[in-house]
Parts: structure tokens; sequence; C-alpha cells
């Protein structure tokens, strides 16, 4: 049995916490607000974000962070991508040297254009840092439905650690050492489901879903490899099936703020209406500043942008894209030498 802590009670944290206390470790959740613990205490379920989600009695919940750190064997950083610098900075002074600190959030910050851990390592520097992601929704996670993700780490010890305090019959986990491809891919498959879910907001039907989500895809792709991520990542759990379940589940909040936009609300309306965080809504801007370093040309992540950040109505973004400059799918893919003319 391992003693875990988990930071941050939203939705996702509490799923894992479920996780993990099933596979009979001492789990320990924190949250910054007061009010939130109370409810966890008084409830043990999460009745705002994971309704109907059981929490087992032998979870303990603190708003002392010191608390939720001190002794632990691992920590789980489960807190909103935009909380996760300052939420790592003030966990750093109670973190001994090598202990393991898991990021399971996703997404990159738009000012630095570092992955989560990343920042991680710049604010706690006597960590070990891994991450956990894949096609995952905490409402099917909390109600152990099968499920399979993915642990990164630098080394296969740490990945294999992280495998080892998961993984069970409904929770499958396999390692990769690939940790940027891993979070580029967890990161911007969130901008492509706000764009998923604004064609869905405009009545458009399944071609268009198809092709938002292969052509994103090729987009995600792109910047991530240039990056220094791997194919196999791109095209695995933590790439391609992360994309296809946040375009395409109800579950998705991406997906839901950006069908609203869809349907004329402005970004601030749909994020209030969603009432939780839209990752993608903070990676769209450090997608494109990435594109621009690295000189890649992300032409859905720019009409996602514009529609966030210039007021560009959904319908003129779809009519950018469907109007660009005639094109082969891959540049890669070489012609025959022939003599034949239409």
């Amino acid at each position: 049995m391992a003693e875990i802590g988990i930071i941050g009670a939203g939705s996702w944290g509490t799923a894992l916490s479920v996780v993990l206390e099933k596979n009979g470790h001492q789990v320990t959740i924190w949250s910054v607000m007061d009010r939130e613990i109370r409810m966890l205490e008084d409830h043990h379920e999460h009745v705002e974000k994971l309704p109907g989600v059981r929490l087992a009695d032998t979870i303990r919940f603190t708003t002392d962070l010191k608390q939720a750190v001190n002794g632990m064997d691992a920590l789980v950083l489960a807190v909103p991508s935009m909380y996760t610098r300052e939420t790592a900075k003030q966990m750093s002074p109670f973190v001994t040297d090598g202990q393991l600190v898991i990021s399971v959030a996703k997404g990159i910050e738009d000012d630095t254009y570092l992955t989560l851990s990343q920042i991680i390592a710049q604010e706690i520097p006597q960590c070990v840092t891994a991450v956990l992601c894949g096609p995952s929704h905490a409402e099917e996670v909390g109600r152990g439905m099968p499920s399979v993700l993915v642990a990164g780490a630098k080394s296969r010890p740490v990945a294999e650690l992280v495998q080892h305090y998961f993984m069970n019959e409904a929770f499958r986990v396999y390692t990769s050492p690939d940790v940027t491809g891993m979070e580029l891919g967890a990161a911007l498959k969130n901008v492509i489901a706000l764009a998923a879910g604004m064609a869905d907001g405009l009545g458009y039907g399944d071609n268009t879903k198809a092709a938002l989500i292969t052509r994103g895809i090729n987009e995600v792709s792109r910047l991530a490899l240039a990056m220094g991520a791997r194919p196999e990542t791109l095209s695995g759990l933590t790439g391609t099936g992360d994309l296809i379940v946040t375009c395409a589940s109800v579950h998705s909040r991406n997906r839901k703020a950006g069908m609203l936009m869809g349907q004329g609300y402005t970004m601030a309306q749909a994020m209030a209406e969603v009432k939780m965080v839209v990752e993608g809504v903070y990676s769209a801007k450090a997608a494109i500043g990435l594109a621009k370093k690295y000189g890649v040309d992300l032409p859905v992540i720019e009409q996602v942008n514009a529609v966030l950040f210039e007021d560009r109505p959904v319908r003129e973004a779809v009519h950018e894209l469907m109007t660009r400059d005639k094109k082969a799918e891959s540049d890669e893919l070489a012609w025959e030498e022939t003599s034949e003319q239409p």
C-alpha cells in the first residue's frame, strides 16, 4: 500500500482517488476551497462535479497543503492547468528530494509555452515528475468503466511505478518515455475539440466531424513532431485516442463549450455555462505561439483562435477553412513519374 496525495479535488482528481483507493492505497484529497472539502467530508461524493460516484470512507480530505504532501509516496497534481504553476510553487517547500509528482491535467502555459511537467520541474526541482493521460472522462472512470491510459516518464522505473499504482482490471495503463508527445497530444486535442463542438453547434453532420478530427490529428502531429515528439505517440492513446474521445463525447467540456459558441454564445458565456474549466481555450493561444516558433501551419487551430479572441463568427471561420488554397492531403507522398495527361 502507498500513501498518495491528490492535489486538486475536481472531477478528475476525485475519479482517480476512486481508482487508487480500490487498488488498496491510502488516499488524501486536498482542495484550496473549504466549502469543497466540507462537501466531500459530509457526503463522500463530489455532488457538483461527479454526482453519483461514492468515495470510500477511508479517503481523507484536507485544505492543509503540507498535510497532503508530507510523507506521501506520490503526489497526483490534478488542479486545472492554469493553476499548475502557482500550486506547484506552494507545494515545493513540503516536497522532499526524489518525491514523485504525477501530472494528470492537460494544457500548455500560454505565455511560456511550457508543458505542465516542465512547469512542475521548474517550480519543484527536487521532485521526480511523471504524467498520466489518455482517452478518459472522469464520469466513466469514477464509475469503473474500462479505460486505458498511458504513464509517461523519463525513466522506465518511474513510469512503471505509476503504472503499478493505478492499474487494475478496469483501468489499464501502458508506459511511454515520450512525455513531450503525450503532453502535447493531450493539450492540443482540446483545441480541436472546441472546433468539433462548434461544428455540432452549427448543426453540421458526421462528414464535418470526421474531417475535423482527421485534420486535427494532422495539425497536432505536425507541431508535436516539430517539437521532438514520436509519431507512435501521436497515433496512440494520448494522440488519436484522446482526440477522438474529446471531440465526440457528451462528457467533453471542450466540445460542449465549442457547441455553445456554434449556437451563438460568446467565449465567456460558453465557459460560464459549462461551469468547469475549458482547458482548450488556454491551450489555443499557446498553440499559435508554438506554431510561429516552429514554423508550422495550423489552419484549424488558427480559426479556433480567431473565434475565441477576435470575435470571428463561427460560420465565417468554417468558410475560411473550406476556401483555402488547393493542396495535397500529404506533402510527404510522392507522385509516380508518368506521361499521363487528363
